[in-house]
């Protein structure tokens, strides 16, 4: 037979905990992280698009653009992947990143 303490005696984690409150403000600070991120990725791929509609794809001013979106979408993965979301499918048909940009993830330039 086991025998356990009543319910009243024991102390269950509570907000005001310091390791509740600690994992609150981390659980924050991802959370906004992941938010800057994302709206790095937006404006880097919202410019390449606006580049590429004006259809000069061998200025050297779209490789930069290029590479700047590149790194912008790598380190939202990252981001995402600390915050413990791993696929990256869904990220990559919502904000339509494409072929190219996701050939040069992690790549450094030349």
């Amino acid at each position: 037979m086991s025998v356990r303490p009543p319910q009243s005696l024991m102390r269950p984690f509570s907000i005001e905990s310091g390791f509740n409150v600690l994992e609150y403000e981390l659980a924050a600070e991802r959370a906004n992280s992941l938010g800057r991120h994302g709206r790095k990725v937006e404006t880097a791929l919202a410019d390449l698009k606006t580049f590429d509609a004006k259809g000069q794809k061998d200025d050297p001013h779209r490789q930069a653009l290029l590479q700047k979106a590149s790194d912008a979408v790598w380190s939202f993965m990252v981001q995402r992947e600390i915050c413990g979301l791993r696929n990256s499918r869904d990220v990559i048909r919502r904000y339509e990143i494409p072929d190219e940009v996701l050939a040069r993830l992690g790549s450094s330039p030349r």
